[in-house]
């Protein structure tokens, strides 16, 4: 095996969630670089004609589109219990985030998020898992964040999802690294993204924020297309547990 086929992902099957903008629309799309063809799926994406599925289909690879509100359990366990092939690397990084004081935060806002973000993450997990145990190979990839080990400011419950999610692919590797299954996460840091918005349109937090990060820039979704085929790979057979942080050197300061 040559240095760049252990990065071949040609004959592989991909389940990306999120993936219809951002950062999952940036890890299918270099997924499908690599070779592998795509299942994608977000709350609103279209069946036929996304951005996404055209950039997949531009590349050679094949695209399914599904839409799928995964604070929504009884759809979820509908579209998990849809598909007709057992992916080989399924892509964890639909997620939400909702921005109020922890005094002010109701019980809607709490609830919505930690459903989004780690209660269905491991259902889709615990589903898909159980069947690459019994063939015997997979890939798991969950979008951790920066607040999977600091609390951030105003987002009690998307701190909370995302400290769970750690935990979570931690404890998923623990039971399945024998098994064939390896299970990974990948933290982002303050990326050009929807979910970072309003702290880009507040000009004292976007200073701040740029202070620190040594790497001098916010990061791009594209900057994730790497690190995901890497761990979807053969290269990465003995990497498990791992929360891989990429943020332009924030965690290290």
């Amino acid at each position: 095996m040559s240095d760049l086929s252990m990065f071949d992902l040609t004959g592989k099957t991909a389940l990306v969630t999120g993936a219809k903008r951002g950062i999952g629309r940036a890890i299918a799309e270099g997924l499908a670089r690599a070779g592998a063809d795509i299942i994608g799926v977000s709350a609103t994406l279209e069946p036929e004609g996304s951005a996404v599925g055209k950039a997949v289909a531009a590349l050679g690879r094949s695209f399914q589109g599904h839409a799928c509100d995964f604070s929504d359990r009884d759809a979820l366990l509908r579209f998990i219990n849809g598909l007709d092939v057992v992916p080989d690397i399924l892509i964890n990084n639909a997620g939400t985030i909702k921005r109020k004081p922890a005094a002010e935060h109701e019980d809607a806002l709490w609830d919505e998020v930690i459903e989004t973000n780690l209660s269905a993450q491991f259902v889709i997990s615990r589903e898909i898992g159980a069947q690459m145990v019994a063939r015997g190979s997979g890939k798991i990839i969950f979008t951790a964040s920066l607040l999977t080990f600091q609390g951030g400011i105003t987002v009690p419950g998307y701190a909370a999802s995302k400290g769970g999610v750690g935990q979570l692919t931690k404890a998923l590797a623990n039971e399945w690294a024998g098994k064939g299954i390896n299970v990974n996460a990948i933290a982002p840091g303050y990326i050009a993204t929807d979910n970072t918005e309003a702290l880009r349109n507040d000009p004292e937090r976007s200073k701040s924020i740029l202070e620190r990060i040594p790497a001098g820039r916010w990061g791009k979704a594209a900057d994730f297309a790497g690190p995901a085929v890497f761990l979807s790979s053969s290269a990465a057979d003995y990497v498990h547990g791992e929360i891989l942080v990429v943020d332009g050197g924030w965690m290290g300061r």
